[in-house]
C-alpha cells in the first residue's frame, strides 16, 4: 500500500520524523506460527437498520458510524470466508446485555427527558451481530462490558490455551475498542495485525490517526488484499507440515 490513509493528515515535522526513523513493513509471514481473527464489535448498533450517511443516520441510530461500516462490511465477509476456509479460529466480540454483575449499569435506559439520547435502543437489539458477518457453529463470541475484548473476559484464557501468537483484528471502533483491544494484545505480546479495509470508525481523521498510531507503535496495519496473500500462503505451508 503505498498511499495510507493517514498520509493527508501528517504534517512536515511527522514525514520528516518518519524518514528518519522508518517502520519496516509488516510482514506476518515472519512471526506468525498460529493466528485467530478478532472481529470486534459489528453489532447492530453501529450500523443501524439501512445504508445512511452519518448526519441521518444518528437521528435514529445515535451509535451509528453511517456508511463507512456498511462500506466494511463487503470486505470483511472476504476476510471472513478466507479465514474459515482454512480453518482459522475465529472470535467475535459484542456488547454485554445482561450487567456482568448486579447492579451494573452499562446499559442504563436514560431518562425520558433528559436529551442526551433521542432514540433508546434495547441492548438486544443494539448488541445483535450483523448478520453478514454473524457467527457460525464452531466460532467463540465474546460479551464484554468494556472497550477492551481482553477487559473482565475470559479472552486471554482462551487464546493461551488454543496457543495463538498472532490476532488478526477487525471491527469498530478504530479509536475506542479496537484500539483498547489492540493496546491490550501487545501488552500480552501477542503480534496483531490490523486490517485497515475492515476497521472503521465514526470520525475520518480519528480513524486515520489511530490507524497511524498503532501502526508505529503495536501493530502491523495491513490492507485487505496483503492479508488474503498471506492467508494463502500460511494455509499452503499448513498443509505441507501436516503431510
Amino acid at each position: 500500500m503505498s498511499e495510507r490513509v493517514w498520509d493527508r493528515f501528517l504534517t512536515d515535522q511527522d514525514r520528516q520524523a518518519i524518514e528518519r526513523l522508518p517502520k519496516s513493513p509488516g510482514d506476518p509471514r515472519t512471526y506468525c506460527e498460529r493466528p485467530a481473527l478478532l472481529m470486534i464489535d459489528f453489532y447492530r448498533n453501529v450500523f443501524g437498520d439501512r445504508p445512511q450517511p452519518l448526519l441521518e443516520a444518528i437521528d435514529q441510530w445515535p451509535g451509528s458510524c453511517g456508511l463507512v461500516a456498511w462500506e466494511a462490511l463487503a470486505p470483511t465477509q472476504r476476510l471472513l470466508s478466507a479465514c474459515r476456509e482454512i480453518g482459522m479460529p475465529i472470535i467475535h466480540t459484542t456488547g454485554m446485555i445482561d450487567g456482568a454483575m448486579q447492579g451494573q449499569h452499562a446499559n442504563p435506559k436514560p431518562a425520558e427527558a433528559s436529551g442526551k439520547n433521542p432514540r433508546w435502543i434495547p441492548p438486544e437489539i443494539r448488541y445483535e451481530i450483523m448478520p453478514q458477518v454473524a457467527p457460525i457453529e464452531g466460532e467463540s463470541v465474546v460479551h464484554k462490558i468494556s472497550s477492551s475484548a481482553f477487559w473482565g473476559t475470559p479472552l486471554l484464557g482462551h487464546l493461551i490455551k488454543n496457543r495463538i501468537d498472532t490476532l488478526i483484528v477487525c471491527g469498530e471502533s478504530t479509536s475506542g475498542c479496537v484500539r483498547a483491544t489492540v493496546v491490550d494484545a501487545d501488552e500480552y505480546q501477542f503480534n496483531v495485525v490490523l486490517v485497515e479495509d475492515c476497521t472503521f470508525d465514526r470520525h475520518e481523521a480519528t480513524h486515520a490517526m489511530n490507524l497511524f498510531d498503532m501502526h508505529r507503535k503495536f501493530a502491523d496495519v495491513l490492507g485487505l488484499e496483503e492479508v488474503l496473500t498471506y492467508l494463502k500462503e500460511y494455509a499452503s505451508a499448513t498443509l505441507v507440515k501436516t503431510t
